[in-house]
C-alpha cells in the first residue's frame, strides 16, 4: 500500500512543482534578452495565473475519466500533458509556448488533484486513510521546495527540463500498481479485486470482511437521477466538498505561492527574496508532516480551526504592516525603546522588515496544517460513492477557476491599492473558514467510507460524534 501510495503522490510532487514554477524565473523572463518571451507585468499575470484555467479544464477531464478508465489510468494519462507542457517550456522561442506550457502542466494538475486522492482513499485502510490522505499535500509541497531550492541555481529553462522527470518516473511505477478493489468490484472482478486488496494489505491481513463492505457498498452503486441529487445524502456532501476548495483557494494560497518571491520584493524583507522562498517551502513541509502525523489523532476539525486562526492572524497583520495609517508619534518609553532595539538588532533588520517576513512563515504553516491537506483529503471521504468520480471532478473545476481569477485579480489589486487589500480580502475569508468548519464540516476521524456515507443518510445535525 504505501508503495501505491508513494507511486501516485509522484504526481502531486509535479503539481507542486508546476504550479509555481513563476515564482522564481519573473525576473529571468521579465528581462529576456530575446523580445518574443520578454513579457511585461500583464503577460506575466496571465502566465502565472492560466495555470488554474488548465487544472479547472483537467478536473473536468478526470470527472469523465475517473468513471471511464478509471481512477490509475486517469492519473497515468496525465503524465503526457505533462511532459509536453515541460518541454515547451524548455525549448519555448516565443510567450505562446510559454503560455500553452503553463496551461498543459496546468491540465495535468487538475487530473491529478481530481484522481489521486480518491485513489488513494479507496486503497488506504481505515486507521492510516488520515495519514495517507494528507500525503498528496506533503509531496505537493516538497515539489514546491524542490522548484524553489532549484531556482537559486538553475536558469528558467534547465528548471522546465527537471520538472517533466518526476511525471515520467510516475508513469512507470503506477503501471506496476493495482487498481483499486473498490473500481475492480464495480467491474464484477472479484478474483482480482481479492488479488489486489491482499497485495496491498499483505498475505496475513484477513481481506474477506474488508472485501464484503465494499461489495456491499458497490452494489448499493446505481445512476443517480437529478430529483435524487435534491436529497440531502448527495446534495449536503457535495455542495460541503464544493464550498471548501471554494474557501480554500479565497485564502489566497494560489497567488501567494506562485508570485512568492514577487512579494517578498515588494515586503523589501531583509532577506534575498529567493533564500525567503526556500525558507518559506522548508516551513510549509514541516507543517504538512506535522499535519500527517496529528490528523489521525486530533481529527480534522481541530485542525481545520487551528489552521483557519493561523491564517486569520497572519492576514490581518500583513493587512496592517502593508497599511500604515498616519498618526501622530508617540514617544515610547525608553525602557522598551531599548528592549525594541535590542530584540531587531538580535534579528538583523529593522522592524518594518521583520515583522511581514515572520507572518508569511505563519499564513503558509496555517494552511499546510488544516486547509490545505484535510481539503483534499474530505473530498475524498464524504462526496456520495455512487458520484465520487463525477463530484471531485465538479470540486477540482470549481476550485481552480476560483484560483485563476484570485491569481489574475491579485496583480491587478497590488498594482493598483497596494499589497494591503487583497490580504484585507483574505482575512475575511479566514473568519468564513472558522464558521464554516464548525456549522458545516463533519469529524470523520476513524470512520470507514460506508459509514460516513451512511451518516449522511441519517437526518441528524451536521456532526459525527464518538
Amino acid at each position: 500500500m504505501y508503495l501505491a501510495v508513494f507511486s501516485v503522490v509522484l504526481g502531486n510532487f509535479s503539481f507542486g512543482y508546476s504550479l509555481v514554477y513563476p515564482s522564481p524565473v519573473q525576473e529571468q523572463i521579465q528581462r529576456s534578452v530575446d523580445p518574443r518571451l520578454r513579457m511585461d507585468m500583464d503577460q506575466y499575470a496571465l502566465f502565472g495565473s492560466i495555470y488554474s484555467l488548465g487544472a479547472a479544464a483537467g478536473g473536468l477531464g478526470a470527472m469523465v475519466l475517473n468513471d471511464v478508465i478509471g481512477r490509475k489510468l486517469s492519473i497515468m494519462t496525465s503524465g503526457v500533458p505533462s511532459a509536453v507542457g515541460y518541454m515547451l517550456m524548455g525549448g519555448a522561442t516565443d510567450r505562446w509556448m510559454l503560455h500553452m506550457g503553463r496551461f498543459l502542466t496546468g491540465i495535468a494538475g487538475g487530473m491529478t488533484a481530481a484522481s489521486i486522492p480518491v485513489y488513494i482513499s479507496e486503497i488506504s485502510h481505515r486507521s492510516i486513510r488520515g495519514t495517507m490522505g494528507s500525503c498528496p499535500q506533503i509531496t505537493a509541497v516538497c515539489g514546491a521546495l524542490a522548484l524553489y531550492s532549484l531556482g537559486r541555481v538553475l536558469p528558467w529553462r534547465w528548471l522546465a527540463v527537471v520538472g517533466g522527470f518526476p511525471a515520467l518516473l510516475m508513469v512507470v511505477l503506477v503501471a506496476l500498481m493495482p487498481q483499486s478493489p473498490r473500481r475492480l468490484l464495480s467491474q464484477d472482478e472479484e478474483q482480482r479485486a481479492e488479488a489486489a486488496l491482499r497485495w496491498l494489505r499483505g498475505n496475513h491481513y484477513p481481506v474477506m470482511a474488508e472485501l464484503r463492505d465494499v461489495q456491499h457498498s458497490v452494489n448499493e452503486q446505481r445512476n443517480v437521477t437529478w430529483k435524487e441529487l435534491a436529497t440531502p445524502v448527495y446534495y449536503k456532501p457535495i455542495v460541503m466538498a464544493v464550498v471548501m476548495r471554494f474557501l480554500q483557494q479565497l485564502t489566497g494560497i494560489t497567488p501567494t505561492l506562485v508570485y512568492l518571491e514577487f512579494i517578498f520584493s515588494k515586503s523589501k524583507i531583509p532577506v534575498d527574496s529567493k533564500v525567503a522562498a526556500v525558507i518559506v517551502g522548508g516551513v510549509r513541509l514541516l507543517s504538512v508532516s506535522m499535519a500527517a502525523i496529528l490528523m489521525d489523532k486530533a481529527g480534522r476539525k481541530v485542525l481545520l480551526y487551528a489552521s483557519s486562526l493561523l491564517m486569520f492572524v497572519s492576514s490581518l497583520m500583513l493587512t496592517m504592516s502593508f497599511h500604515v495609517t498616519p498618526c501622530l508619534p508617540t514617544p515610547l518609553p525608553d525602557n522598551l525603546t531599548l528592549y525594541t532595539q535590542r530584540v531587531y538588532n538580535s534579528l538583523g533588520a529593522p522592524p518594518e522588515t521583520s515583522l511581514p517576513l515572520t507572518l508569511y512563515w505563519l499564513s503558509p504553516i496555517g494552511y499546510a496544517m488544516g486547509w490545505g491537506p484535510i481539503t483534499w483529503l474530505l473530498m475524498a471521504e464524504v462526496l456520495p460513492l455512487v458520484a465520487r468520480g463525477k463530484a471531485s471532478g465538479v470540486c477540482v473545476t470549481v476550485s481552480w477557476l476560483t484560483a485563476f481569477v484570485v491569481t489574475r485579480v491579485y496583480m491587478y489589486l497590488v498594482d493598483t491599492y497596494s499589497l494591503y487589500v487583497p490580504y484585507l480580502c483574505f482575512t475575511v475569508v479566514c473568519v468564513l473558514c472558522l464558521l464554516f468548519t464548525a456549522v458545516c464540516v463533519p469529524e470523520t476521524k476513524g470512520r470507514s467510507l460506508e459509514e460516513i456515507e451512511n451518516y449522511f443518510r441519517t437526518g441528524r445535525t451536521f456532526t459525527i460524534s464518538h
